[in-house]
């Protein structure tokens, strides 16, 4: 039985697609009613989780106050790289990123059986029913820091904000698919929760001005693992520095979702179930 769905395919039509949005909404709302019963640890974990990603705006505030810099880039230009990082992850850390653990939970505890049984497409209910309100603050911080960078580098073209709303979409679907690999990952490195330590360690190119880096390095952050467009690129549309290479790691973004998603399917088709 469970083999049967594991193969089986996800085809979206209009009514497929209006089940899953009423499915993804009610569990937004599940997640709105959960974290308001007990609103001390909401608004505490939110806190939290805001400190532990503006730690680099901080330490770049603090370099340019000591004279240093990056060279050939201002104080808020790199802000502006790294608020778009900081909404790019918290956006991800509230659509995407429980998918992993929960698919770790599952794995661990022999538990998946129950999620593919369901007459709903697997992955697809997972980033549904994993939805996570804790990193709120995280959207709200990388937007304040946003938006002081914004009004601090000033004379943004409307081609700029124009090129930067696909190239940040671009970005949410670079770390879609890092869930998605490291989520596939744990089928195989079962209870091992340093996965997305791993992982994230490479996410952390897009925070910088690709130039710091070599040309081979900017080759690999740019067209094979497309790490510069969660935050780099978006940004450079914002300064007017866009240029056509910058359009074309759009393809290497989707050829990297596409990945994780096949990756992430071929993973659960693999699955045997507790007693493999």
């Amino acid at each position: 039985m469970a083999h049967i769905i594991l193969h089986s395919q996800f085809n979206p039509g209009v009514d497929t697609i209006k089940k899953y949005l009423k499915i993804y909404l009610h569990a937004i709302r599940v997640s709105i009613s959960s974290a308001m019963a007990y609103r001390a640890n909401f608004l505490l974990q939110i806190f939290i989780n805001l400190l532990g990603n503006v730690v680099f705006p901080l330490v770049t505030l603090l370099i340019y106050a000591t004279g240093a810099s990056f060279q050939g880039w201002g104080m808020y230009e790199v802000l502006l790289i790294q608020s778009i990082y900081t909404l790019s992850s918290g956006l991800s850390g509230m659509f995407f990123n429980g998918i992993v653990y929960s698919t770790m939970d599952h794995v661990e505890n022999g538990t998946l059986e129950v999620v593919l049984i369901k007459p709903v497409d697997s992955l697809l209910y997972l980033l549904a029913s994993t939805f996570n309100l804790y990193d709120l603050g995280v959207v709200i911080g990388g937007g304040v820091i946003f938006g002081i960078s914004v009004i601090h580098v000033g004379g943004i073209s409307w081609f700029g904000w124009l090129a930067f709303f696909p190239l940040f979409l671009a970005g949410l679907l670079v770390m879609l698919g890092f869930q998605l690999l490291m989520a596939a990952t744990s089928f195989k490195w079962v209870a091992n929760y340093r996965i997305p330590e791993i992982y994230n360690s490479v996410t952390q190119f897009g925070k910088y001005p690709a130039g710091l880096f070599p040309k081979g390095v900017v080759t690999v952050i740019s067209f094979i693992i497309p790490v510069a467009m969660i935050g780099f690129f978006p940004a450079s549309a914002l300064l007017g520095q866009l240029t056509a290479p910058m359009f074309l790691a759009l393809l290497p973004c989707a050829l990297f979702l596409s990945a994780g998603i096949l990756v992430y399917r071929h993973m659960v088709r693999l699955y045997s179930g507790a007693g493999g």
